[in-house]
């Protein structure tokens, strides 16, 4: 039995949440249990040194937790004067599961930046964050379709992010903080919504796992995926 009485194979409360920032272009508050990530997006009319003149635009992601978005407070990052490697990584692997999906040469010199900010903490914050900010993303595309700037949205696909692991031997969908914490091995897995893979990021904790338990890992992660897609096809009203 899992410790929130979920089926081995079931998501948490999932929630995504349109137009919570009245600023942002494209605005996500998206809940998975008691993990909530606001994921803003921003357009920004610049490009990166190394894409000046190319006609090509830019991507990408900043992560960050507030300070009690967890059971006792942090310092914020800011106040220690550096980021973490932990938020590095995470913000890292957003803006490359975000530019898996985006035609980068479809929107001209152009930045989005899309910040995701930890509100609350029960596990699965990154997989979160992705799920979220790919709906943050494709609004901020729309809001440029709107003003004229864009013909079509430049997105070949959708992408979505779950964990899962093995919790007391059994494969399990979306860990929160109480699996998370005492599973057997756990992975971050991020697809898109036609089934590629866009990355995989598994570690045993305790004993290593063979490939038969892989497998299942990953038909766990395509069937929440495949739920996670539906959801923001339906916020985004496609």
């Amino acid at each position: 039995m899992r410790p929130s009485g979920r089926r081995s194979d079931e998501l948490r409360d999932i929630s995504l949440e349109t137009e919570v920032n009245k600023h942002a272009e494209g605005s996500c508050l998206v809940r998975f249990g008691d993990t909530h990530v606001l994921c803003l997006a921003s357009i920004e009319d610049s490009v990166p040194r190394f894409l000046k003149g190319s006609g090509r635009g830019w991507v990408t992601a900043e992560y960050g937790m507030l300070p009690r978005a967890t059971n006792t407070r942090g310092d914020r990052e800011a106040a220690r004067g550096r980021q973490s490697g932990r938020t590095l990584e995470i913000q890292r692997l957003i803006g490359r599961s975000l530019r898996a999906v985006t035609d980068l040469s479809g929107f001209g010199e152009r930045s989005i930046k899309v910040d995701c900010d930890v509100i609350q903490a029960d596990g699965g914050t990154r997989t979160a964050a992705i799920t979220g900010g790919y709906v943050a993303l494709h609004l901020a595309f729309r809001f440029m379709q709107e003003m004229g700037a864009l013909k079509t949205l430049p997105l070949i696909d959708q992408v979505a992010a779950v964990s899962c692991g093995l919790y007391k031997g059994e494969g399990v969908l979306d860990l929160d903080y109480d699996e998370d914490s005492a599973a057997e091995a756990d992975a971050n897995i991020v697809m898109t919504g036609k089934g590629g893979i866009v990355e995989i990021q598994a570690t045993a904790e305790t004993d290593p796992f063979d490939q038969a338990q892989f497998d299942a890992l990953l038909v766990l992660a395509r069937r929440g995926i495949d739920d996670l897609i539906a959801r923001q096809r339906a916020v985004l009203g496609l």
